[in-house]
């Protein structure tokens, strides 16, 4: 009796060649992850090397834009936790950004790394975007979304994560 799978697709991608599909759809997920990584990098050092921004006043600064944001944000009481340090707020998000990005372009810690920079982006559509009209001009809702790919798959090739994994295996004597 057939129940319409088809069994043998799966042994031509672990010990075969692989057809310019399979190919495609195993590296599908390394463009995002090669842009939201050095969009993040490049987002914290943009922040860290801002001659403005890590102020908690005066124009372009973390302190103007949260007071700013803080009466148009889903969540205002985020916005006031921040604001009783705002340039340490601004470290926290600038070096969280860095690691975010450093974690995903190299696929260290590839999914906790996803969550990281899924979070940054929720807080940052909760507060600062959250009032953009319409909803889909705000960028940090569509970051967020972008983050979900990769929390879910991780970083599964050209990784650190990979890397550890087939050493793994191999310690272990065989397949895992």
């Amino acid at each position: 009796m057939t129940h319409g799978m088809r069994t043998d697709t799966d042994m031509n991608r672990l010990n075969g060649p692989r057809g310019w599909r399979d190919t495609a759809a195993h590296y599908a997920l390394l463009p995002l992850r090669v842009f939201l990584g050095v969009t993040f990098i490049y987002a914290s050092l943009d922040k860290l090397t801002s001659s403005s921004f890590l102020k908690s006043g005066g124009a372009g600064s973390i302190g103007d834009t949260m007071h700013a944001a803080r009466d148009s944000a889903a969540i205002p009481a985020l916005v006031d936790l921040a604001l009783k340090a705002p340039v340490g707020f601004g470290y926290g998000i600038a070096l969280g950004e860095l690691a975010v990005g450093i974690g995903t372009l190299l696929g260290l810690l590839g999914r906790l790394a996803a969550l990281g920079g899924a979070l940054i982006s929720f807080s940052l559509w909760m507060t600062v975007s959250w009032a953009t009209t319409p909803y889909y001009y705000g960028n940090d809702l569509a970051y967020l979304m972008a983050w979900l790919p990769l929390i879910l798959a991780g970083a599964p090739y050209l990784s650190v994560d990979a890397a550890w994994r087939a050493r793994r295996r191999q310690r272990l004597g065989g397949y895992r």
